[in-house]
């Protein structure tokens, strides 16, 4: 691939690289190694925790940047060149956040919010769907705070919109809503190209979802693939040129991924 040409491949994991229930990828495996080894970038941009992260690209056996809970900081950069920095950090700290949540938010709703980490090991691990180390690594957060929220939609909207108002937000995930700073994955993705740009890069980027929490990052990418979720609709959804596979992760990421990739080879 040409040197002055690059495709980006910005990725969720649960459900859309990773299988939703097993969280395994062994089939798509050499496909993801293939792709590396061509000069492409997987950047995974997850909700996921840095040592959960660190994990998976472990056992995919490549070095690669990464994007941790939803958009709160940028690692590896570095990879892609040594005047970059390794770690880039966009979002306050967990507790800080937490302050401001519990100075702002009326005792009502507080009351409504039911903190991970104020939970036995067995209620973290049935919502996870995780247990021992693996919920130990999806629990250390230093940036974002899941909980589940046990009240009304109206509910939930005045509460998102109090904390709002303090640059606070909710970003609902496929089993847990994480109360965040004013970050997200489709602000990580735009600070992520700009160091490409740096360099005067012709940049090209693909983002993989399955997600209400993936769509903005879809919508900011040039190339928006949707993997198949059940318990996802795409009644009301408009985003231009989108991708979509009939098939659930990991098979259906590899679908999406085709696609973009023939139609980036069209436009050059």
């Amino acid at each position: 691939m040409d040197k002055a040409f690059k495709v980006l491949i910005f990725t969720d994991l649960d459900g859309s690289l990773l299988h939703r229930d097993t969280f395994k990828f062994d089939e798509i495996k050499d496909y993801l190694t293939q792709l590396i080894s061509n000069g492409i970038f997987v950047i995974p941009n997850t909700s996921k925790t840095e040592k959960e992260i660190l994990e998976f690209i472990n056992e995919l056996g490549s070095s690669l940047p990464f994007i941790s809970e939803n958009g709160a900081a940028i690692y590896g950069l570095d990879l892609l060149n040594a005047n970059f920095p390794k770690k880039l950090i966009l979002s306050r700290e967990k507790d800080d956040l937490l302050n401001i949540f519990k100075n702002t938010v009326p005792s009502n709703l507080q009351n409504k919010c039911k903190w991970l980490s104020d939970m036995d090991k067995k209620k973290q691990s049935l919502i996870f769907g995780l247990k021992d180390k693996k919920l130990s690594m999806a629990l250390d957060r230093k940036y974002t705070i899941p909980f589940l929220f046990e009240g009304t939609k109206n509910e939930k909207n005045e509460l998102s919109k109090i904390i709002k108002n303090r640059d606070l937000y909710l970003q609902e995930g496929g089993r847990v809503i994480n109360l965040t700073d004013k970050v997200n994955k489709a602000n990580a993705l735009r600070v992520f190209v700009k160091f490409f740009k740096k360099d005067n890069m012709n940049v090209k980027t693909i983002a993989v979802g399955d997600n209400y929490n993936d769509l903005e990052m879809l919508k900011t990418s040039d190339f928006p693939c949707l993997v198949f979720n059940d318990k996802f609709t795409l009644d009301k959804i408009s985003i231009n040129n989108l991708i979509t596979s009939n098939k659930p992760s990991p098979a259906g990421w590899v679908d999406v991924i085709k696609i973009a990739l023939v139609q980036i080879n069209k436009k050059r």
